[in-house]
């Protein structure tokens, strides 16, 4: 079938950049570049080499313009494949659970390029105000106690009155562990830390930086976007900071009933036993004490952030007693929601 005026004209909008050529990124779609986000020392108390990897410069303020940035080159994929003769029928409609970030990192692109609004499951919880900023910039809310549920596929599709539609949150199609974030996995790769440390919600970043490790340690030609040795990249040790308290400042980090995690114990020793990282490496749960700390060293120093996006330092303070004092520590801080609604840039409320 072929493309109807309205399609032709989205597909040529959408830009079209490399996979893996560092020289042609595609990432962000409006100035592509890499690394797309900046590295910067800061200061920490008792540490000399602490460094900062901001995602708060991207388009909507937080890593998950990456994402959505993948939701629209699948949308070009879906064009490509009708043009070609192999897909008909209207594109379908996504639909997603969300805090809101990634809700807002996605609807912004949606509307940039004219396809499909998104349709997002928010839990009861989520103030009225961030539920009524998502309808505004015209995602279709439906309100769910996520606490006590554990939502597949088929109910998100289901609850969102989606049924020809696909599934973001749990669409392993989609590749999240791998593609979501891997020119970020790169990035961070490439920093050479003795210590990372990463916030871990829906645990697609941690996921994604631990498949490009794997990539690398069994390729027989490293990809180009890798700058330095594997075996210096391997030796890293990669902490994320989760929480089990729903009612935590890092709220957006609570997601202990969603079905699709890949991370358990069992698949960490997989990666360890590959060599792929150091050996303190795994995913922590936050003491709430420490988020206020992080959280007053980022304002102390311009850092522009929520508690979920500088979890990273709170989990180095919580563990600072464990750590080498003068070696290199890179945070990751995936920043805080911004949107531009009617001209105008607004923090996302936290």
């Amino acid at each position: 079938m072929a493309l109807s005026p309205t399609e032709r004209e989205i597909l040529s909008r959408i830009p079209t950049g490399s996979d893996h050529d560092p020289l042609h990124p595609e990432f962000p779609p409006n100035e592509p570049r890499f690394p797309a986000t900046p590295t910067r020392q800061i200061e920490v108390p008792g540490f000399s080499n602490v460094w900062l990897k901001d995602e708060s410069v991207n388009p909507s303020g937080t890593h998950k313009d990456r994402m959505a940035w993948e939701i629209i080159r699948t949308y070009r994929d879906f064009l490509r494949a009708k043009e070609a003769g192999f897909a008909d029928g209207p594109l379908p409609e996504m639909s997603i659970i969300s805090h809101g970030s990634a809700a807002i990192a996605i609807q912004q692109l949606l509307r940039l390029y004219g396809l499909p609004n998104l349709r997002v499951i928010v839990d009861v919880s989520l103030p009225r105000l961030r539920a009524d900023i998502l309808q505004q910039i015209g995602c279709r809310v439906y309100e769910v106690d996520l606490a006590h549920r554990t939502l597949y596929w088929q109910d998100v599709l289901r609850i969102t009155e989606n049924p020809t539609g696909m599934d973001i949150t749990s669409s392993a199609a989609l590749d999240p562990t791998s593609r979501f974030y891997d020119w970020m996995a790169y990035e961070i790769l490439n920093e050479c830390p003795t210590y990372c440390f990463v916030p871990f919600g829906t645990g697609n970043l941690f996921e994604n930086i631990f498949n490009v490790l794997k990539h690398e340690v069994m390729a027989d030609v490293p990809d180009p976007r890798l700058k330095v040795d594997i075996n210096q990249a391997r030796r890293c040790n990669i902490l994320a900071a989760t929480i089990q308290n729903m009612n935590s400042k890092a709220c957006s980090l609570y997601s202990s009933r969603l079905p699709y995690v890949n991370y358990s114990e069992h698949w960490m020793r997989f990666y360890r036993k590959l060599g792929c990282c150091g050996p303190d490496s795994g995913v922590k749960i936050l003491d709430e004490e420490y988020l206020d700390h992080a959280l007053q060293i980022a304002a102390d120093q311009g850092i522009r952030c929520e508690a979920a996006g500088i979890a990273g330092l709170a989990l180095m303070l919580q563990r600072q007693d464990r750590l080498p004092r003068d070696q290199k520590m890179l945070l990751i801080n995936t920043g805080r929601t911004r949107l531009l609604f009617d001209g105008i840039l607004t923090e996302y409320p936290a």
